[in-house]
């Protein structure tokens, strides 16, 4: 299954790209539901550890990273705590002209335990809670 969202931001595409190039940084724009986060490694091969509420950690993997064209993918690493498997997705921050920038969020992935609308809106409905947050923290 593939999900795609873009949002639009009045911000500078560096400014956007300067808080999500931080693999371990995500709680800089998104703290929500967030408690901790740690990072092993460096680059490529990186795994941030986000810690969330229940005593939960889920593992992403850092698969790719373009400093040039902004964007970087991930995977789910470990033990899945969401129903999802060969979970790989991708943020790419674009210029948008005298509008600031938008971001692209496209993600692929099997859904074995979950029916395809429910695994679409459970994956859309983390996506927009992290542009909410992005653009919170970027448009207050």
């Amino acid at each position: 299954m593939n999900v795609k969202i873009t949002e639009t931001f009045s911000a500078a595409a560096e400014n956007v790209w300067d808080l999500l190039r931080d693999f371990g940084g995500i709680r800089r724009w998104n703290p929500n539901g967030i408690e901790s986060v740690t990072v092993e490694g460096e680059g490529i091969g990186s795994v941030r550890t986000i810690g969330i509420p229940g005593g939960i950690q889920l593992q992403e993997r850092l698969e790719a990273y373009d400093e040039e064209a902004r964007s970087f993918s991930y995977s789910f690493y470990g033990k899945l705590v969401v129903p999802l498997e060969n979970y790989y997705a991708t943020m790419t921050v674009f210029e948008d002209g005298d509008r600031g920038c938008r971001v692209e969020w496209h993600s692929t992935f099997d859904h074995p335990a979950l029916e395809e609308d429910a695994a679409k809106q459970l994956v859309e409905g983390i996506y927009n809670a992290g542009f909410a947050a992005l653009k919170e923290t970027l448009e207050p």
